[in-house]
């Protein structure tokens, strides 16, 4: 199985957060549970979706014509007064999930749907704890970005190397077991996009695998990266290195505020 000789579990919940993206639902499920099922794999498809008005209504009406042609897919809106955002949505489909092993995709088809059983493997034969496609390593690659966007991921993913080993921090497609998750889901802040991030620096898993993929273009629907997610971005980080190093940050100040007292001591005395 990819390389994986022992395949712990065959069962597996694809989570897809989703806003406005009713055109990429049907090919995003054929190709899904096709890929799946040609891997062995037993799966269900939780989509995930922020009430978007009228695109709601078009992806609710999608999932019932799969539903009916017996696809394994379901769907729950999260109308306005329960939450908002991407990395909230994506924690409510993992609490709402059936199976132990849990993982996150995009809807626009920039995860490839085929390449689901390959970025799950490592955590469905329990040889890491946390899986995560990434551009970054062999066999990855992106296809259709300027130089413009390479550069902003190269600088995003550069600022998060301290927080963790993966190679491909930005990515949102990513699989780990409902057990990790419970590590610390108590300390998840749903902030922004980056959830498999969050997930890594909190929950603390013993392995991360990266995964080699292919990052496509998006097939239907509009980008939602913007000015605002990259400030929400910076915000993250800023959370996430006061969790993981607040006690480094915290000798530091105070053996500053040591080394200020003690000149302006030697200052007074020299006056």
């Amino acid at each position: 199985f990819f390389g994986y000789t022992a395949v712990m579990d065959t069962s597996l919940s694809i989570i897809v957060p989703t806003y406005n993206e009713g055109p990429n639902i049907r090919p995003l499920v054929e190709r899904l549970t096709k890929a799946c099922k040609d891997a062995g794999l037993t799966i269900e498809i939780l989509i995930a979706d922020d009430d978007s008005g009228e695109g709601t209504i078009e992806t609710e009406k999608i999932v019932l014509e799969l539903q009916s042609e017996e696809y394994p897919v379901r769907i729950h809106v999260r109308r306005r007064h329960e939450g908002r955002g991407l990395s909230s949505a994506v924690l409510l489909g993992f609490s709402m999930a059936k199976y132990g092993t849990i993982l996150c995709m995009d809807a626009d088809l920039q995860h490839l749907p085929e390449e689901v059983p390959k970025v799950a493997a490592p955590v469905l034969s329990r040889s890491a704890e946390f899986s995560i496609g990434s551009r970054n390593v062999e066999g990855g690659k992106v296809e259709g970005w300027s130089a413009h966007r390479k550069l902003i991921s190269f600088v995003a993913t550069a600022l998060a190397v301290p927080l963790t080993s993966c190679t491909d921090p930005m990515s949102g497609f990513f699989c780990l077991t409902q057990e990790v998750l419970k590590r610390g889901r108590a300390d998840l802040n749903p902030m922004g996009f980056k959830i498999a991030l969050e997930i890594m620096v909190k929950c603390r898993p013993s392995k991360v695998q990266d995964v080699g993929i292919t990052f496509g273009d998006r097939v239907a629907g509009e980008s939602k990266l913007d000015m605002k997610t990259n400030i929400l971005y910076v915000r993250q980080l800023g959370h996430l290195y006061f969790y993981k190093f607040h006690i480094f940050l915290i000798i530091f100040l105070v053996v500053a505020l040591m080394a200020l007292l003690y000149a302006l001591h030697w200052l007074m005395r020299m006056f």
